[in-house]
């Protein structure tokens, strides 16, 4: 009896022992951080800091893996509103405490995805943020060498071109010394020279052994003589020509603000902050309302693209920006009323005196001029690869003869509603190319009324 309560005993504490260990495995949690951060920004940052230590629409983040269990949490961002309904205490009072404002249900993701959340959660922001300074210090550094390495080599070539004007103006001291000296010998005497006497000299000169008596030797003067003014009245012309066209203008703006960052890395596409260029006559500038659709929630910039000789914190200055000129208190989140403009620097604008509609462009003339131009928005076209450019600029020259040359060559769409009407049948069908020149795309009336 003695021993069968004995192996009973022993076979409890194994029972119970190897239980705790299984409980306390099914806790720990194991994924990978940097698959648990991308999975965070997408799907979490609309109502969670990514710091995680600052409350948003939903709580700080920092330490739930510590005050809730792994099971619970698995539950909690599935199907939340299941975990309520069965009763949980904590999940109920989690929904009372934030208004009774229920949390998106993830039920897509799979238990490795929000294992990986969960370990970006548990891990030290902290000393993550202390990384980033460092690593950020580190290219500061490298940035600084580089610049001394460029004011150096810029020192080195201006040493050299002073010097090299430096012999040029000394060789024509010695050069006009050397005349002075046989002027001497030649005359066997003292002679005070003036400027008028040295260029009557000269003239004398070119007069004797150059032009005296030869019709021939006239004549080529008087074509070199007619080329460079020939050539003076075309710089002239041109010159004129380039007044106001203002390629690579790119002024400072009040609010600074990466293309690069918003196109090409976070693929927000134009439209969506130029929501009238696809449908109206100007593209306008948007408002700031559309910038806060993200910004409510993106208040500090923590992605790992950074412009040369820019810093996190200047991107984090030119977000703040954006909350006064809406007044937005984002520790409070609520709005005040008091506003303040921005004054965008218009880059690209028209004269009064063109018409210009954007939507006809982009809707009727996407494809053909995207052919032509070989781009892969027709934005592009006009404005340069803009979503690779971090300080906007004017890409191109915007002059008649640019749009001339570019209505020339661009075909007709022929699966255009308008040119189907426009064209018999008969005529879409040619081999010809018909271009926007040959249905009146040049006249004046076009663009001038």
């Amino acid at each position: 009896m003695r021993k069968i309560s004995f192996f009973i005993f022993i076979f409890s504490l194994f029972f119970f022992f190897f239980k705790e260990d299984k409980l306390k495995a099914s806790d720990i949690i194991v994924g990978d951080i940097e698959n648990g951060i991308n999975l965070f920004k997408k799907n979490c940052t609309a109502c969670h800091s990514i710091e995680l230590k600052k409350k948003m629409i939903g709580p700080a983040l920092y330490g739930i893996t510590e005050k809730r269990s792994r099971k619970w949490l698995h539950q909690w961002i599935k199907d939340n509103k299941s975990l309520r309904e069965n009763g949980d205490k904590e999940a109920i009072k989690i929904y009372k405490e934030y208004g009774n404002i229920e949390m998106n249900s993830f039920s897509q993701f799979s238990e490795k995805q929000i294992d990986d959340i969960l370990s970006f959660i548990a891990e030290n922001p902290d000393l993550r943020k202390k990384k980033e300074n460092q690593n950020h210090e580190i290219n500061k550094t490298d940035e600084i060498n580089e610049n001394n390495k460029e004011e150096k080599n810029f020192l080195v070539k201006l040493i050299i071109f002073y010097f090299g004007i430096l012999s040029i103006i000394l060789f024509w001291i010695l050069y006009r010394i050397q005349i002075l000296v046989r002027l001497n010998k030649k005359n066997e005497g003292e002679i005070k020279i003036s400027f008028f006497t040295k260029l009557s000299l000269r003239i004398n000169i070119l007069y004797r052994k150059i032009l005296e008596n030869n019709k021939r030797k006239w004549f080529l003067c008087f074509c070199f003589t007619g080329f460079f003014l020939l050539f003076g009245i075309y710089e002239i012309w041109y010159f004129l020509m380039k007044i106001d066209v203002n390629k690579g203008y790119k002024p400072i703006q009040p609010i600074y603000f990466s293309h690069k960052i918003h196109s090409e890395i976070n693929k927000i596409d134009c439209q969506y902050c130029h929501s009238s260029a696809k449908y109206s006559k100007i593209s306008g500038i948007p408002s700031v309302n559309v910038c806060m659709n993200c910004h409510i929630t993106i208040h500090e910039y923590n992605g790992d693209y950074l412009e040369k000789g820019k810093s996190r914190h200047e991107y984090n200055q030119e977000i703040q920006k954006i909350y006064q000129a809406v007044g937005w208190n984002p520790e409070t989140r609520k709005y005040s009323r008091k506003t303040q403009p921005i004054q965008w620097v218009r880059i690209h604008n028209m004269p009064d005196f063109v018409y210009f509609d954007h939507s006809q462009h982009i809707i009727t003339g996407e494809k053909t001029i995207k052919k032509l131009k070989k781009v892969s928005t027709v934005c592009n076209a006009c404005h340069g690869e803009v979503q690779k450019m971090d300080t906007i600029e004017m890409s191109n020259d915007f002059t008649m003869e640019w749009c001339i040359s570019c209505h020339k060559n661009v075909e007709i769409d022929n699966s255009n509603r308008y040119y189907k009407e426009y064209f018999p049948k008969k005529n879409t069908n040619n081999k010809n190319k018909i271009t926007l020149d040959m249905i009146g795309g040049t006249e004046c009336a076009k663009c001038h009324y």
